[in-house]
């Protein structure tokens, strides 16, 4: 491993090693980074390009991934994977973002939360392991589908889907509004209402479907930035499978989200934004030292005002990779380093205790991205808004960040609910009374008004129990 980061031969044009927590690293992890820093820089940066221009999904970028084993990284040893950590993962969708392809790394997220949805529950499941093999060997790229056409980034609440037991297996219904990958992933972790569903939106069910099960329209999507992802709708149109691509046991889709399927999804999508910020200040860093000013002769980083936006921008991006990273690390300890044999009792949920950090460490990065974007932008001045600069494409794939869900508004309010009021008012299924909002609104009414509400609530309670 070489203490001076490389590019293409020559020293990195960008940050050094010294403003990265190397000490975080293992030694195999320090060289798998190097590794993938060389990649970035001979395959992943140039394909980013052709991505972009033409909303390609970047296949080729996981067929030079698989080289390294990248696609397993999650996976345990004894199953051909790397065997790796959160930290690790943290660290590999970091590097792809900054050095490579963010479209790439926001593809590479989603397959690995379909990793761990999967070995989650690989347990006994005959359809998990041959698939958790052969990853890397056949380019298997998963991804999630969580979404809904009707709820939005209420991604818990799959109103429109729904799954029912048929001879020999489950027959599948899925419409989802975003599927990163949508069409061109080989295997999808879906979610959907559990069969014989009663009207409780907490009892969920994950499926494994696989590539040809899948209708989609990739050529709909055209987005603002992140544009190789192909994050466009899905349709699994009551799909028959057998019964062993229910993933885990029925009901265990609200389980899966929180100890698997969020944490990761808010860790690596955190990591992918703080991975853009870098590289953005990357390419600022290059560009104000190189660009010089003939009628002063100085260059544009003598100015102290550049230095300032530089300066607070590697401060605030190192804050917010380092709170991911220690989310990380909290994942690693309570985990035995994403030991997947720990799931054996389905009960054991370490990670979901702990969903309140991950919340804020993406609600921080993709908050962060967003203003580092911006003053990396004003920071090259003119040439910053010409795309060859390459400062364009990632201040489009930073917006992605807020919007994503959960979105930023939604995970505010959840932090903000949860400190102030505890977790019973988070209320993700719509299940609690509020009597305090309910007993105000009562008490505006006129007694004809109570009246007219008192009679129609019980002729709507006569009706149920007629039913």
């Amino acid at each position: 491993m070489s203490e001076t980061k490389t590019w293409g031969g020559a020293p990195f044009w960008g940050l050094g090693y010294n403003f990265d927590p190397q000490w975080l690293l293992t030694d195999e992890q320090r060289a798998l980074q190097e590794k993938l820093i060389a990649l970035c820089e001979s395959t992943l940066r140039a394909n980013a390009v052709e991505s972009d221009r033409n909303l390609i999904f970047p296949r080729k970028n996981f067929e030079a991934l698989a080289k390294l084993n990248l696609l397993g990284l999650l996976v345990p040893k004894e199953w051909g994977g790397l065997g790796q950590n959160h930290v690790c993962a943290a660290m590999v969708v970091e590097t792809i973002a900054r050095y490579g392809c963010a479209s790439t790394a926001m593809c590479y997220t989603m397959h690995s939360g379909a990793v761990a949805a999967a070995m989650l529950r690989a347990k006994g499941n005959p359809a998990i392991e041959p698939i958790m093999r052969k990853l890397d060997s056949d380019v298997l790229v998963g991804t999630l589908s969580y979404s809904d056409p009707e709820t939005g980034s209420h991604f818990w609440y799959p109103v429109s889907s729904g799954a029912q037991a048929v001879e020999g297996g489950w027959k599948v219904l899925k419409k989802a509004s975003w599927t990163t990958s949508g069409g061109f992933a080989d295997w999808y972790i879906v979610q959907t209402t559990s069969p014989n569903f009663a009207g409780n939106y907490s009892d969920l069910s994950c499926w494994l479907i696989l590539k040809d099960e899948v209708t989609c329209d990739p050529s709909q999507w055209d987005a603002l930035g992140l544009r190789g992802n192909q994050s466009g709708a899905i349709l699994v149109d009551n799909v028959v499978i057998p019964k062993e691509r229910l993933v885990g046991p029925a009901g265990d889709g609200a389980s899966s989200n929180d100890e698997a399927v969020d944490p990761f999804f808010l860790l690596l999508s955190s990591s992918c934004w703080n991975g853009i910020a870098l590289g953005l200040i990357d390419i600022a860093k290059r560009h104000t030292t190189a660009k010089r000013h003939a009628d002063v002769g100085m260059r544009v980083a003598d100015y102290p005002t550049i230095q300032d936006y530089v300066g607070e921008a590697i401060m605030d991006t190192n804050a917010s990779r380092m709170f991911a990273f220690s989310c990380g690390q909290l994942m690693d300890q309570v985990t035995n380093n994403c030991d997947w044999s720990i799931h054996d009792d389905v009960a054991n949920l370490p990670r979901a205790a702990h969903l309140h950090w991950y919340w804020q460490i993406k609600f921080n990065a993709a908050k962060n991205v967003a203003h580092v974007a911006d003053k990396m932008l004003h920071a090259c001045g003119g040439t910053g808004y010409k795309k060859e600069l390459g400062i364009e494409r990632y201040l489009r794939d930073a917006k992605a960040g807020w919007v994503m869900g959960p979105t930023n508004e939604v995970l505010r309010q959840f932090v903000g609910k949860l400190s102030l009021l505890g977790p019973e008012s988070l209320d993700y299924w719509n299940q609690s009374v509020n009597e305090r909002v309910l007993n105000n609104e009562i008490k505006k009414m006129d007694k004809d008004a109570k009246r007219r509400l008192a009679e129609q609530l019980l002729a709507e309670s006569r009706a149920e129990a007629a039913e």
